[in-house]
């Protein structure tokens, strides 16, 4: 039985989820002896809560409710327990919901302990426990205070910014703009109230928070700062109304952090590897920027992120921290204008698309590029293939989501970015091609 991705459980909210939601309470309730949860704010969360919760106590688990509340607040609740459960799909449309579940050090389940669970689950080998033995839900009131008590350790001066913070009425309603006031900020709210809809696209790209730069703009803000469901992700507009590209923002925040080492993946801008760290890549993910991070103990020293805007703070905890991401976008912004602040950081074009295929062609691409690396570049197979050349990268790879392969490509032209991504389009349909022509 497959149920996990890389961030959890994710599906349509029905009948089938609250079913599954039981059965994995069930299944932690044996393994972990308490366990804090949260939920974000749609209208499935707390129908989902209670049939998670339900399990946790008739497997024998002490649960503590920490309410309505971002996941990296719930990562960073988790330490004080032995794992932690979050009632979210993310960046998920409203319809969806899930869970995540991560261990007291803010990390996701990792794949041993996801294909353990899911053994269980189809095995139906979770039991509960005798009457007597049922554990008690409790709330845990201060997740939120918690969380932000420790960031505001990280920001003693006041931080003298104008932000428009856009929650798009998800968990961090009562997160950054409460925070960012503390810190000194003049905040002006925007989707901040705890609806269950969501009032623009939930996934905190450009094209979705149009809104968002019409008021950074029209308030005269110095930033805009714009979250996803849970607030795992943070999304950047600068004083111009300019979105911030999440690898530019990555970059800043490494050299912000003074950290020494910075831990992507393999789909991030090369431009990460030109401000002067030590780069570690990875598969796509922040789960597996997470598991490379905890390898290192210092934690001062290292910083994690990926293009989809996680950027993850490990002195913190190892989840994707929006909070704490935030707090370090406005005291740039209270410094200087972020519009120049991003303007020295490099610009490569990037261009992105896909193919509809199975993963059955990648033995074929993987051979063709094997071929040309002889005598252009350098072929790299820890998450599908990634062509690197002197000039730009080229990665081919499979959806984890949906039946495509795709294409990215990254130089330091558009013409030459072009062309790898068109030499990434004929590779794939042509080994498509011979693919088909190979099982007939």
């Amino acid at each position: 039985m497959k149920l996990f991705g890389s961030s959890g459980i994710r599906r349509l909210a029905d009948r089938t989820l609250l079913e599954i939601a039981f059965q994995a309470g069930l299944a932690a309730g044996n393994a972990y002896s308490s366990v804090v949860v949260g939920t974000d704010t749609r209208t499935s969360s707390d129908s989902l809560r209670y049939a998670f919760v339900s399990g946790l106590l008739a497997g024998g688990a002490s649960a503590s409710y920490a309410g309505i509340t971002p996941t990296p607040t719930l990562a960073y609740a988790a330490r004080l327990f032995h794992a932690g459960t979050m009632i979210t799909a993310s960046h998920n449309p409203p319809q969806y919901n899930g869970l995540k579940l991560v261990n007291p050090d803010g990390s996701a389940f990792d794949a041993q302990q996801r294909t353990a669970l899911e053994g269980v689950l189809s095995a139906q080998s979770a039991s509960a426990v005798a009457w007597e033995e049922f554990g008690k839900c409790v709330n845990c009131e201060s997740a939120i205070s918690d969380h932000l008590d420790r960031i505001t350790k990280d920001f003693p001066g006041p931080l003298r910014a104008r932000v428009v913070v856009d929650c798009c009425c998800g968990a961090a309603c009562e997160a950054t703009p409460v925070l960012l006031t503390r810190l000194g900020c003049d905040v002006v709210r925007m989707n901040c109230e705890h609806s269950g809809f969501f009032p623009r696209e939930i996934e905190p790209r450009p094209e979705n928070l149009v809104d968002l730069a019409k008021t950074v703009r029209s308030q005269n803000a110095d930033l805009g700062i714009a979250h996803d469901g849970d607030a795992d992700r943070i999304a950047v507009i600068d004083e111009n109304g300019e979105f911030v590209p999440a690898d530019k923002l990555m970059a800043l925040f490494a050299i912000e952090m003074k950290a020494e080492t910075i831990v992507t993946t393999v789909d991030a801008s090369m431009i990460i590897d030109e401000i002067g760290l030590e780069v570690t890549r990875t598969k796509v993910g922040d789960a597996f920027v997470s598991d490379e991070l905890r390898k290192d103990t210092r934690l001062e020293a290292r910083f994690g992120g990926e293009s989809s805007g996680c950027f993850i703070f490990p002195h913190i905890s190892l989840c994707p921290d929006a909070i704490y991401a935030a707090a370090l976008a406005a005291r740039l912004a209270g410094e200087r204008k972020v519009s120049s602040l991003v303007s020295e950081i490099p610009s490569y074009p990037v261009i992105r698309g896909s193919v509809a295929a199975g993963d059955e062609p990648m033995a074929f691409i993987e051979a063709r590029l094997r071929r040309m690396q002889e005598s252009a570049g350098k072929l790299e197979t820890l998450d599908g293939l990634r062509f690197a050349l002197t000039d730009g990268w080229l990665l081919i790879r499979p959806s984890g989501t949906e039946p495509k392969i795709r294409i990215t490509a990254e130089a330091k032209t558009e013409s030459r970015a072009r062309e790898l991504f068109d030499l990434g389009i004929r590779l794939v349909k042509d080994s498509v091609h011979d693919c088909k022509r190979a099982s007939t």
